[in-house]
C-alpha cells in the first residue's frame, strides 16, 4: 500500500509540475514568437516540449505549431537559426537574398532582435502580473474588518453571526486608543465576551480568542505539510500545554530549537495528534538582509473570521500586483546574493524535484493556490532568462548589445565558446540545484 501511494505521490508531483511548467513555457515562448511576428521574423516552429513531434499543423504564416513527447520546456525555431537555442546558421544566411534575410532572426535589425529576446520574460512577468491582478481582485479587501463575513469552524461554539460587527472585545473598543494593543491586552482564554452591533441592536455575545491558533494556509515543502496538517486546522496544545492564540504556538515553534514538538489538534470534531520537526528557515527581511528562524510552516488564519469584503479596484489591484512581480524579483536578487556570500544556506536553491512537489502540494490546497503559484513561478523563471549567460535569453541581449555597441556582432568562434561555456554552466547549476533536492534537509 506504501509502495502505491509513493507512485501515486510521484505522479501527483510530476503532473502538477509540467502542468505548471507547460503554462508559463508557453506564454514565454509565445512572448518570443508573436513580438518576432509583429518585427518581421518569421518562425519556422513553435514547439511545446521536446523530442519526438506528437502533433502537430502549418499555420497560414508557415509556422509548424507542434506538441512534443517531453514536456519539459519549449522552444521557437525562427527563420534562420540552426538549432532551438538560436543559433544562427551563417552558412544558410549567406545565400539569402536581401528581403529573406530580413526575415531570419539574425539578419533583422538589433532592435527586433533584442525585442524579440526580452519577450519570452517580458511575457512572464506579464502573466503573473495579470494572475495577481486577477485573484486580487476576486479575493477583494476588507470593506470594514470588524463586520463578520463567514465564520470559521472551531471548537468554540459562539452566536456571532455574519453580518455581525464588532464594537468590541471584553470592553476594548475596536475604535478606541487601546485598538492597537488589543493582542496584549486580551485574556489568553476560550469565550471572550464580545460586543456586536446587530442591525442597529446591541449583543453581548461570547465566542473564540479573536486571533486563534488556526491553519489557514500551509508554506510547501514545510514540517506541517509532510504530517498533513490542514486548512481550518486548531491547534488546541502544543506538548500538552492548552493554546488558544497563534503567538502561542509562534512562540514554542521558535523556541524549540529544532525539537520535536507535539501538536493536538481539532479538525471537524475530531481531535488530532501530529507530531512535527521544525525547520530552520532563512526569511527575507524588510532591509534586504535574511534572518534565520524554527519555522513548520503554518500559516495563519489571522481572525476566527472572514472579514466581510468588496471586490478589489482595478487600480488598486493592478498596483499590488506590480508591487508583488517587484517583490519575488527583489527577493531572488537578494537571496542569490546571500547563497553567493555565504550568509545563507545554499539549500535555499531549488531544483526540479522540489519544484515538482511544491506543484503538487500547492495544488493539493485548491486551485486558487496552484495558480498563484504559477505566477510566482513564471516570475522566477522569466528573471532566471534574463540572467547574463549564453544559451539564455540575458546573454543574448548581452551578444545584441555588444553589437550595437561596436557595430559588428561577436566573432563567431568566441560566441560558440562562450555558448559552450554557458551551457556547461547551467548544466552545472541543474546539478547543484538536484543534489540540494536530494540531499538537503
Amino acid at each position: 500500500m506504501e509502495i502505491i501511494s509513493a507512485i501515486f505521490a510521484s505522479i501527483w508531483s510530476i503532473g502538477a509540475f509540467i502542468v505548471a511548467l507547460s503554462v508559463i513555457v508557453a506564454v514565454h515562448e509565445y512572448g518570443h514568437y508573436i513580438v518576432g511576428r509583429w518585427s518581421g521574423i518569421k518562425a519556422d516552429v513553435f514547439s511545446l516540449g521536446f523530442g519526438p513531434v506528437i502533433a502537430s499543423r502549418v499555420d497560414r504564416h508557415g509556422t509548424r505549431w507542434q506538441i512534443a513527447a517531453l514536456p519539459f520546456g519549449g522552444y521557437v525555431k525562427f527563420r534562420g537559426d540552426s538549432n532551438a537555442a538560436s543559433a544562427a546558421d551563417h552558412a544558410a544566411l549567406a545565400d539569402l537574398p536581401a528581403d529573406d534575410r530580413r526575415a531570419t532572426l539574425a539578419g533583422a535589425p538589433i532592435w527586433a532582435r533584442m525585442a524579440t529576446v526580452a519577450a519570452g520574460p517580458v511575457f512572464n512577468f506579464i502573466l503573473a502580473f495579470v494572475i495577481f491582478t486577477v485573484m486580487i481582485m476576486a479575493r477583494g479587501v476588507a470593506d470594514n474588518p470588524s463586520v463578520v463575513g463567514q465564520l470559521r469552524p472551531h471548537p468554540v461554539a459562539t452566536d456571532i453571526q455574519p453580518g455581525d460587527r464588532i464594537v468590541a472585545i471584553e470592553d476594548i473598543a475596536l475604535d478606541g486608543p487601546n485598538a492597537a494593543q488589543l493582542a496584549d491586552l486580551l485574556p489568553l482564554k476560550d469565550n471572550l465576551i464580545y460586543s456586536i452591533d446587530r442591525g442597529g441592536d446591541r449583543l453581548r455575545l461570547t465566542g473564540p480568542y479573536y486571533f486563534p491558533a488556526q491553519v489557514s494556509a500551509l508554506a510547501p515543502q514545510s514540517a506541517a505539510m509532510d504530517v498533513d496538517l490542514r486548512a481550518g486546522d486548531v491547534i488546541t496544545a502544543v506538548n500538552g500545554t492548552p493554546t488558544v492564540s497563534f503567538m502561542q504556538v509562534k512562540t514554542a515553534v521558535e523556541s524549540s530549537n529544532g525539537g520535536t514538538l507535539l501538536l493536538t489538534v481539532w479538525r471537524q470534531g475530531q481531535e488530532l495528534e501530529f507530531a512535527l520537526t521544525p525547520r530552520r528557515v532563512d526569511e527575507p527581511r524588510a532591509d534586504g538582509g535574511f534572518d534565520t528562524q524554527w519555522r513548520v510552516g503554518i500559516i495563519n488564519a489571522g481572525l476566527f473570521y472572514d472579514p466581510a469584503r468588496q471586490s478589489a479596484p482595478l487600480l488598486l489591484a493592478a498596483s499590488a500586483a506590480v508591487d508583488q512581480v517587484g517583490a519575488i524579483i527583489s527577493g531572488s536578487i537578494s537571496g542569490l546574493y546571500h547563497m553567493i556570500t555565504g550568509q545563507i544556506s545554499s539549500c535555499n536553491l531549488s531544483g526540479p524535484v522540489r519544484i515538482a512537489e511544491t506543484s503538487a502540494q500547492m495544488a493539493s490546497q485548491g486551485t486558487s493556490s496552484f495558480i498563484w503559484f504559477i505566477a510566482v513561478l513564471s516570475v522566477a523563471i522569466g528573471f532566471m532568462n534574463l540572467f547574463p549567460l549564453p544559451v539564455l535569453d540575458g546573454g543574448h541581449l548581452v551578444f545584441f548589445t555588444y553589437e550595437a555597441l561596436t557595430g559588428r556582432p561577436p566573432n563567431p568562434r568566441v560566441l560558440n565558446i562562450l555558448m559552450m561555456a554557458g551551457m556547461a554552466a547551467i548544466l552545472s547549476l541543474m546539478v547543484f540545484s538536484l543534489g540540494n533536492d536530494l540531499f538537503c534537509p
